[in-house]
Order: structure tokens, then sequence, then C-alpha cells
């Protein structure tokens, strides 16, 4: 069947969540004067936070850890690392982090140029989101790329995570799409390819770190308008 369907994960596939975090964190770190405080270089802390947040994002992802101690612990255990045990701190970063977040809303490169060729080839665009749900919907609609979606499916409003197969059939019935006709495009190899695959449904990957799998009818690529190679 021909593809219809194409299903976006979104961080760090169209909304550059990891160049958006470090612009919040940096105002956050600079206005809170830690260095000047605690003695601790950003750009440290960044690559400390930076491991412990994926870390953490992981263990949502296998069911091991729920979002409320993700949220608690994320700034929490950065900071204990520098020797420096706040809750009210941690706290205050997390609340003004996902506040402040949304503030910066830089879009992976090629992100507008690619919806709209998309579109103009008719097919029709959905958002299959890990992320939490007021958040992802907000992300769209502040980066005005909520109005290329039919439908915007995150994790939350069905209880699990990709790679599980529920999230998928959800937002499949949700868009009224047969998985036949349908394609995901993400970043994560684990939740996004070896989750679609699992499922049924066709996948091109998004190498952004260029970590150059090799797998049998894989489609790859490394900038988002290469999807014209595909689509």
């Amino acid at each position: 069947m021909k593809i219809q369907h194409i299903f976006f994960d979104l961080d760090n596939t169209l909304w550059d969540h990891r160049k958006n975090a470090y612009l919040t964190i940096k105002n956050l770190f600079e206005k809170e004067e830690i260095t000047l405080k605690y003695s601790i270089d950003f750009e440290e802390f960044h690559s400390v936070y930076h491991d412990i947040n994926e870390r953490l994002w992981e263990q949502i992802r296998d069911g091991i850890i729920g979002k409320e101690y993700l949220r608690k612990h994320r700034f929490y255990d950065t900071f204990r690392h520098f020797g420096v045990e706040d809750e009210n701190l941690s706290e205050f970063f997390e609340e003004h982090f996902l506040d402040k977040m949304l503030y910066h809303n830089e879009l992976v490169e090629g992100a507008v140029y690619i919806l709209d060729y998309l579109k103009s080839k008719n097919y029709t665009l959905h958002i299959i989101s890990n992320g939490f749900q007021e958040v992802t919907e907000r992300k769209c609609i502040l980066s005005g790329i909520d109005k290329y979606f039919q439908t915007i499916t995150s994790a939350d409003s069905v209880g699990v995570r990709k790679p599980n197969p529920l999230i998928f059939e959800y937002s499949l019935g949700l868009s009224s799409a047969d998985k036949e006709e349908s394609i995901l495009i993400g970043d994560d190899w684990i939740a996004d390819v070896v989750g679609a695959r699992r499922f049924g449904m066709d996948v091109i990957f998004f190498d952004v770190y260029k970590e150059n799998r090799q797998e049998e009818n894989l489609k790859s690529i490394t900038h988002l308008l290469q999807i014209k190679d595909y689509l």
C-alpha cells in the first residue's frame, strides 16, 4: 500500500529539545548565580545533567520509573553530583525549567521546510511523542507547527511509551490509519525504530548522532531534508 500517514516523533526530530533545554538551563544557572555561589562550571553542570536526564528518560521508557521520579531527581541528582544537596534549589530548577523552556522554540534544521513539502504532497501528518501531554501540545502550538498535524499523541494519554506497541495502536486508531499505509520518523533507536518495526510499521531513522547503524532495509537520514529521498 502507498504511504498516506506520516507519524513524527517530536523531541529532537522536529522540536530541538537539546538546544532549547540547554538555553533554558543556562539562563536559570546564570540568574541564580550558581557559579558564584557553588563554583560550578556551567558546561560541566550541563554535561552531567544531560547524562542523568537521558538515563532517567530511558528508565521511564522501560517502565522502571514514572515521570514524578524524573521530575524530582534530574536536577537534584545533578546538583548532588557537585556536592550540593538542596531540595528547594532542585525543585526551583525543575519548576522553572518546564515553564521557561517553552520560551525557547528552536526547531530542528529543515523542520518547517520538510513539513511544508510533505503537506504539498498530500500526506496526512501526526505526532507520536514519549513526552508529557501538556508540554507536547504547548511545544507544537508555541513553535507554530501544530497546524501541520491532524493528531498529536503523547505517552501520558495512553499510559505507555514507545516502544510499547499499544501507543502505536492508539495513535493509529486516533488517526483512522492502517499501519501498512503509515510510516514513523524518529531519532530514538529503541523507542522509534525498534518500536515501530515490532509493531509492523515502516520507519525512517533520523540518525542525529550519526551512529551509522547497519541493518537490512533500514531507511536512515542524518538531515530532515533527506526525507525527500523516501517520500
